[in-house]
């Protein structure tokens, strides 16, 4: 009777024990990860901009980082928000200090320069370069991969991987009816091709 007792609190204990310890390896990834590189305070940050630029939202002539840089400029406490996940903002820093620009390939998330406040709201102006799994806000080793991205009247929006390429053959859609080359368009947006 004990040898049946034993054999049934096993049966139960090891699969609990493997419920707990995924339940506590979510908690630690939405714990250390989760909402470092928070995009919705990026876009408070391009609006909080505008309004203090005659509405005009960051540019550079020198690309999107420098454009970026400028706004970490505006307000140092905002590099994280235009970095994506796993990017320290260590080569903003580094930017801020050293009196530099920051070029496009250093950046962890493409923002889109040129736009203005009067222009279609469904534009995306910033987005995860790479994909990661549950995205900035939902960090865990099993979901799907994502790209967070902010739209130009400041919605957040999450993409999984899968729809990205549909997502970003509208985008050039967009920007081309906003007055951008398809050329110009299609180098922000490569998986539109």
């Amino acid at each position: 009777m004990k040898t049946r007792t034993k054999r049934i609190g096993l049966i139960i204990l090891i699969p609990l024990c493997g419920i707990l310890g995924v339940f506590a390896l979510n908690i630690y990834y939405g714990i250390h990860y989760s909402h470092q590189h928070c995009i919705k305070q990026a876009g408070l940050a391009f609006r909080i901009y505008a309004g203090d630029h005659n509405d005009q939202l960051p540019f550079s002539t020198n690309g999107f980082g420098d454009a970026l840089l400028s706004l970490a400029k505006a307000d140092p406490t905002i590099i994280s928000c235009i970095c994506g996940p796993d990017d320290d903002g260590s080569v903003f820093k580094e930017a801020l200090r050293n009196n530099s620009i920051v070029t496009e390939n250093q950046c962890s998330r493409v923002y889109v320069q040129g736009l203005c406040e009067t222009n279609d709201p469904q534009i995306c102006i910033l987005f995860d370069r790479n994909s990661c799994r549950g995205g900035d806000h939902f960090r865990s080793p099993w979901r799907h991969r994502l790209r967070e991205l902010c739209l130009l009247d400041g919605a957040m929006l999450v993409i999984r991987d899968e729809n990205w390429p549909e997502f970003s053959r509208k985008q050039v859609e967009l920007l081309v009816a906003a007055g951008f080359s398809r050329t110009n368009a299609l180098h922000l947006y490569p998986a539109a091709k």
